[in-house]
């Protein structure tokens, strides 16, 4: 493989970059949108609101610049040539701008960039934001660098230079300071972005989680309303900061004073809790803006989930809470719980409080999130915070990672899943996430009715859940299937170190149940080893002669509490064991306690020993004992109901471990490819013919511009150009329809393998024009493709689907007419780092092929992992490509490479 270096994607190029919402150093939000010609009156107004030395730093004059200056610089219309980004905020009662930042070409790579930001919001981080944004938009137009002019004292715009991490040159004249930075991404840039990105989401976050004082907005008399079971679950579960109920038909429920309005509560508040009409949902915000408060949860229902109507309602609220600088969970949402002592917040309609633990969980649905709340007690798990986003319509799942990703509290994550807002910025912040703590996911809604018709092989492959199994696996989550496997995975990862390797032990007094853990560990590719004859010999000195001591090791029902304790120290201590299952069966009632003694103690004398590292999992099979929880000195045992739950979570626990335990990928950079000379074939392909299927040379053309290891080969329009290729390429030779009409060109007798003379050559010509003719296609034919017939390799195919959500979606399996048959395929998002690569190579279950089989030699797969990898940049870099299919490519033997011998790729107006 071609030596190459790492490319850093930018964190904000997954999200928005130009339009949106940002998150200020303090945690309050604004809204970010290109400066538009209307903006001019509310720039002036800013202008003439900077401090003399402000307009002074930005203007190089205390004197604001002319109208025309000013209309000048609200023009965005030619982003290539001079760009604007505004920032505004309902202050006072008006929409204004706070900050605003501008770039203009100076020549053909680089760009001159000034910001100015409103004095009353200096030291938020407003201009480093500004210089992103502004940094990415040059980029998108191929700029390269920002150049700056600023005083020597202006040290707030030298602190946003120093904090970009871009690669900076200065240089002194006087008074002033010239800066140029390298807008190529670094490490340091994309590192520093995600932490600014970290911090501010985290303090935005924080009066959700650890208020000080609470609102009852719609605080209600009525035991069967909502704003009643609210209050009563925040008494009863005894908040420790400040209750306000809110109600102007009322001066008191349950024994506390409520207030008519918002506005009417004495002392300061720090989360809102909403549950009024819909309709009054936007003045309710409007008062808790009037009254400092930055954080609000949304019950009230009938928004984006009853229609278009609702959603345009839910849009504008949204809208409206990011202008004011809130931050909103929900709307439709159950609410928000936090165990902590200090704290003791259930702001949710039940009076279900689970008992403190190192858990968190974020539920789309209200009606999972009380399910799962009550389940946790059955697994006697503990939670540190509860979350049920709703509509997302603010506070999304990546925005909650990111707050636990750093909270002492929370060692373990759980998500339920029915849609994903924005993907791509969940497998980044996921894939960092999960190298700290495990997030164990479920995802709902798996059905293909929704499979859509697809023209190529990797869109029929990629039906139903591929993405989400992609995406899931690139990130590092663990994914249930269930509930119960969700608080079953939750309980043994909060309390049990991760496996250091897949070897399993089994300690059991029953048969039948050894049985079936046994065949769900094998089924969950862990292994159940043979025991050393050393382990054997020692256990053989205590225990019957009719016990099993092989693998699993079988106490028989006659098993005393001793007999189990000195077992489960001899298998822990094991060095063939890397985690340990134990199982009991009762016989009577009146042995459990005393085996439940003896487990306990063998567990903690194998600790002693020296195990400390290794995982103890226990199915407890004992009627009229079944709540029964099992603590040693320093840890809790996960104890489950089913001999087959040990082994599940096993298999998931070792799974994730050997994820953490490999080098984090990296995305390269090639420093070969002519993405410029792609973009023009592709861009005159639309103007000339809109969307469809580029033609056989403009393939070609693409994959040649992007170093792809095309199969040599020429278009031939008549026979005799046929035959002088075929003489040129050397015989024998494949002769393939050339139509960017006709995709699939075998149904329409448009492949011809294996020709060797001048005659079959131009007979394969004609036969291809006369069959098309008596289909009345003749017009789709630009000619035939010919090349040399390629010997010997293994066929495999690479291709390219563009999922709307998640974009890109990148397949690898075995190639050929037979590949949708077969199904022998890996997909993964891009964009691919080399570890994703090699995995999708050694992934598929036909790898054997390419390692060489029965005599065969094995296959070139650096080749194939380049192949992918420039591929994946393609597609990255060049977003009208909807569809791409390389079938078949012949993998060589190792340095002989691969050859694409069949391509296909479509292009797409609208979708960069």
């Amino acid at each position: 493989m071609r030596a190459v270096r790492p490319l850093y994607i930018p964190p904000l190029e997954t999200d928005h970059t130009e339009s949106g919402s940002l998150i200020m150093r303090d945690g309050t939000t604004a809204a970010i949108r290109p400066a538009e010609p209307t903006d001019v009156p509310m720039m002036q107004q800013f202008i003439d609101r900077l401090s003399p030395e402000s307009r002074r730093h930005r203007f190089f004059s205390e004197s604001p610049p002319s109208s025309g200056a000013i209309a000048t610089v609200c023009c965005s219309s030619n982003p290539r040539s001079q760009f604007t980004l505004i920032v505004t905020r309902v202050w006072e009662g008006r929409t204004r701008i706070i900050a605003a930042g501008s770039y203009w070409a100076r020549d053909g790579q680089t760009a001159e960039v000034a910001m100015a930001v409103d004095d009353e919001f200096h030291g938020k981080g407003l201009g480093t934001l500004l210089l992103e944004r502004l940094a990415l938009a040059a980029i998108r137009h191929s700029l390269t660098h920002l150049w700056a002019v600023t005083h020597v004292d202006n040290l707030a715009m030298r602190e946003v230079f120093r904090e970009s991490g871009f690669t900076a040159h200065e240089a002194y004249e006087g008074d002033d300071m010239q800066v140029e930075l390298s807008l190529i991404p670094t490490e340091t840039t994309v590192s520093r972005t995600e932490v600014r990105e970290r911090l501010a989401t985290t303090a935005s976050l924080r009066p959700f989680f650890q208020p000080r004082s609470i609102a009852i907005i719609g605080a209600s008399r009525d035991p069967n309303k909502i704003g009643y079971r609210l209050l009563d679950a925040i008494t009863a579960c005894r908040f420790r900061g400040a209750v306000y109920p809110v109600n102007p038909k009322t001066t008191e429920i349950i024994g506390i004073r409520t207030y008519p309005f918002v506005r009417d509560i004495p002392q300061p508040v720090d989360l809102a809790v909403i549950s009024v009409h819909r309709d009054s949902v936007s003045s309710v915000i409007d008062e808790c803006t009037a009254k400092g408060i930055r954080a609000c949860v949304i019950i009230t229902a009938g928004f984006a989930e009853v229609g278009p109507a609702g959603a345009a309602l839910q849009q504008q609220l949204a809208s409206k809470v990011r202008q004011y600088g809130m931050r909103m969970i929900g709307p439709n949402c159950f609410g928000i719980l936090n165990t902590d002592p200090n704290i003791q917040l259930n702001a949710t309609f039940t009076t279900l409080f689970p008992p403190l633990g190192r858990v968190a969980m974020s539920s789309q649905s209200g009606a999972i999130g009380i399910a799962t709340l009550a389940g946790a007690r059955r697994f006697h798990l503990g939670i540190s915070s509860f979350v049920s986003v709703g509509n997302k319509a603010d506070v999304s799942t990546n925005d909650l990672l990111q707050y636990w990703e750093e909270d002492p509290t929370t060692d373990v994550i759980l998500l339920y899943v029915e849609s994903f807002g924005n993907p791509r910025r969940f497998a980044r912040i996921a894939r960092r996430v999960s190298r700290r703590k495990p997030i164990i996911a479920v995802k709902a809604g798996r059905s293909q009715s929704g499979r859509r018709a697809a023209s190529s092989h990797t869109a029929a492959l990629a039906a139903g859940d591929m993405a989400v199994v992609a995406l899931f696996h690139q990130a590092g989550v663990i994914r249930a299937e269930s509930l119960d496997d969700m608080l079953a995975l939750a309980a043994g990862l909060s309390n049990q170190p991760l496996p250091q390797g897949r070897r399993i032990g089994i300690i059991t007094n029953a048969g039948g149940p050894a049985v079936l853990c046994t065949d769900a560990c094998e089924a969950g590719a862990l292994v159940v080893p043979e025991l050393s004859t050393q382990t054997k010999s020692t256990l053989a000195a205590f225990l019957p002669s009719a016990a099993a001591l092989s693998n699993p090791v079988d106490l028989i029902a006659s098993a005393t509490p001793d007999q189990y304790a000195k077992g489960i120290e001899i298998l822990l201590s094991a060095n063939e064991i890397d985690a340990l299952i134990i199982l009991y069966m009762s016989v009577t009632v009146a042995d459990t306690a005393g085996i439940a003694h003896g487990i306990l103690d063998g567990i903690e004398k194998g600790r002693k020993e020296g195990a400390k590292a290794k995982p103890v999992f226990l199915s407890w099979m004992a009627e009229g004992d079944m709540e029964r929880t099992f603590h040693c000195q320093t840890e809790t045992i996960p104890t489950y109901y089913l001999p087959e739950t040990p082994a599940l979570v096993l298999s998931k626990a070792a799974a994730y471990a050997e994820w953490r335990r490999q080098r984090p990928g990296m995305v390269p950079d090639f420093d070969d490819l002519d993405l410029s000379a792609v973009r023009r074939i592709c861009a005159d392909a639309l103007s000339r013919r809109g969307t469809g299927w580029l033609s056989t040379e403009e393939t070609r053309s693409v994959l040649s511009a992007m170093k792809l290891p095309v199969q040599p080969s020429g278009v031939a329009r008549t026979a005799d150009e046929a035959v002088a290729l075929a003489n040129q390429v050397g015989y024998p030779v494949v002769v393939k329809l050339a139509s960017h009409q006709i995709v699939h060109k075998t149904e329409v007798g448009g492949v011809q393998l294996n020709l060797t003379s001048e005659e079959v050559v131009r007979k394969a010509f004609d036969s291809m024009r006369t069959r098309l003719a008596e289909t009345n296609q003749l017009d789709a034919m630009e000619g035939v493709l010919v090349q040399p017939m390629v010997t010997g390799g293994v066929e495999v195919m690479i291709g390219v689907t563009d999922d709307p959500l998640f974009g890109p979606l990148i397949a690898f399996g075995l190639g050929g007419i037979h590949v949708e048959i077969f199904g022998d395929v890996q997909f993964r998002i891009t964009p691919l780092t080399d570890r994703d690569a090699a995995e999708m190579v050694r992934g598929i279950k036909a790898y054997r092929l390419l390692t060489g089989y029965r005599g065969q030699p094995p296959a070139d797969l650096e080749a194939l992992e380049d192949t992918l990898l420039r591929v994946s940049r393609l597609v990255e870099e060049i977003q009208e490509i909807s569809e791409l299919d390389l079938n078949p490519i012949f993998a060589l033997p190792p340095g002989q490479g691969c050859r694409i011998v069949d391509a296909k790729i479509r292009v797409e107006t609208g979708k960069q």
